[in-house]
């Protein structure tokens, strides 16, 4: 069993940075970094995994949701394809079974050269692929999970019901865990499955029956305002707790969540540590899953990786546009605001869905003397103004993730007007009565008013002239902190020239 250290980490004042090293060997989670696997790992190959299962050609289920989420987890990933299915986010079309015979030769040709160090099922679809498979899985001893993937999203099915008996007396038995949804494990189980109790009487029920060595009854499709998954093990149960998402996406679930704890146990950890950790996974995969096709969206095991890699991005080009700026303070000193200036960028569009997801620099950069001066470190959720400036300029051109605030002066238009630039206004006596009495509206609208009324361009300036007690600004927007730097700084020249 692999040991974990936890260690508390502040980086650059506060700031807890989400570290990869080696794909994400590197849990940060609940503010601790967790230092576990690859530090303990004694061979001179990664782990290597099998996916059993059917082809989605969507790519969002199947042995693709599979290999993505293997390759997340730093294993090296492999599988044996059960069926082809011609399906998308809406439907399944069209199944062909593989030969049960080619099935059982891939399994062999894999473990006999590469080895495998945990595996999957997935859709098994067949009996004759069940019998096929499962005499070569019982000449192995390899951890094995099985997702008893019986229905699509969609409502294709994708175990023939005459196979269900096949799966239940002939891979059941071989199982280290098996990881039914709600609709599965009353298959199963004989029972209806309304609440957490009901899912531990069929995971017992399961578990008796059969025999894996243990029952994860997953929760999302029972009547809770969490998603609790059933856990039995060892003769006890255990719940596994994740936030209930409403917005997430869902398509590839079950194939991702058995993947992982399929990666973890290939990792060398525990039962109930690698379900621990692949529910955490998944939930923040459903969580920032893709918004892409008509249908079920697929959940996003990329994400695992790809938002501490973004995070560490935006705040590494933060730290370079502020080098620049403050190397520069003498172009700033004419158009700083007495509110200050703040330098911000956000995640990836399909990332960011709030002021939490936009780093900027607390206490905003301030000018001592003649001096411009950040205070502290970028940060993300530093600023809420120039967060919601950003994130509403961001859904007319996702390109301008980065922004900065400027003091609005005379001759500032004719000056954006030399360098080229696009620029555009807004007026907040046209600001209708329900943003006015709306917190933190006003800019939102107005960064919407000067788009519509530059007449199908995305601005890179957007000015707010003001009003009663309101200093008047410009938001300038380009796709990098440097970028909008530089553009600064080709206003500030114009403004002098």
């Amino acid at each position: 069993m692999i040991t974990l250290l936890t260690l508390n980490v502040h980086v650059l004042k506060n700031e807890i940075i989400e570290f990869i090293f080696m794909r994400k060997f590197f849990y940060q989670r609940d503010k601790k970094l967790v230092i576990g696997d690859l530090m303990y790992w004694n061979k001179r190959h990664p782990p290597r995994a099998l996916t059993i299962a059917g082809s989605d050609s969507g790519g969002g289920a199947g042995i693709q949701a599979d290999l993505k989420t293997f390759l997340v987890h730093g294993v090296y990933g492999m599988s044996a394809i059960t069926s082809i299915t011609a399906q998308n986010t809406m439907e399944v079309r069209e199944i062909f079974d593989i030969p049960p015979e080619m099935v059982a030769r891939q399994i062999e040709a894999v473990v006999d050269d590469i080895g495998v160090d945990a595996a999957k099922t997935g859709m098994l679809s067949t009996h004759e692929i069940i019998n096929s498979i499962s005499s070569v899985l019982n000449k192995y001893d390899f951890p094995l999970v099985v997702d008893p993937v019986m229905v699509a999203k969609n409502g294709a099915r994708l175990l023939k019901e005459d196979a269900v008996d096949a799966l239940k007396k002939k891979i059941f038995p071989r199982a280290d865990i098996v990881t039914p949804n709600r609709m599965e494990a009353e298959v199963l189980s004989g029972i209806g499955i309304r609440t957490l109790e009901d899912a531990k009487k069929a995971a017992l029920i399961i578990h008796r029956e059969y025999s894996p060595k243990a029952v994860v009854v997953k929760g999302g499709h029972i009547e809770s305002n969490k998603a609790s998954d059933v856990v039995f093990f060892n003769g006890e149960f255990h719940i596994f707790t994740g936030p209930w998402i409403e917005d997430g996406c869902t398509h590839g679930t079950g194939c991702s969540f058995s993947a992982a704890i399929a990666s973890n146990l290939a990792w060398g950890n525990d039962v109930l540590t690698s379900i621990r950790r692949a529910k955490e996974f998944i939930s923040h995969s459903i969580a920032n899953g893709l918004k892409i096709g008509r249908g079920h969206c697929p959940v996003n095991s990329a994400s695992w990786l790809e938002i501490p890699a973004e995070r560490y991005k935006v705040l590494t080009q933060l730290n370079e546009g502020i080098k620049i700026l403050t190397e520069n303070s003498e172009l700033f000193s004419e158009i700083y605001p007495e509110v200050g200036i703040n330098l911000v960028m956000s995640l990836p569009y399909w990332y960011a869905k709030g002021p939490e997801d936009v780093a900027g620099f607390p206490g905003r950069i301030v000018m001592v003397g003649e001096k411009l001066v950040a205070p502290y470190p970028p940060s993300f959720g530093a600023s809420k103004h120039m967060a919601k400036a950003v994130l509403t300029i961001m859904k007319f051109d996702s390109s301008k993730r980065s922004g900065m605030n400027i003091l609005y002066i005379e001759g500032l238009e004719k000056a954006i007007e030399k360098t080229g630039m696009i620029s555009s206004y807004f007026d907040r006596s046209e600001e209708p009565p329900d943003v006015k009495g709306t917190e933190g509206a006003t800019t939102p609208w107005g960064i919407e008013t000067a788009v519509k009324r530059a007449g199908g361009s995305i601005p890179d300036v957007v000015i707010d002239r003001g009003g009663f007690g309101k200093e008047p600004l410009a938001f300038i927007f380009g796709t990098t902190p440097t970028e909008v730097v530089s553009k600064v700084m080709k206003i500030s020249k114009a403004l002098s020239s």
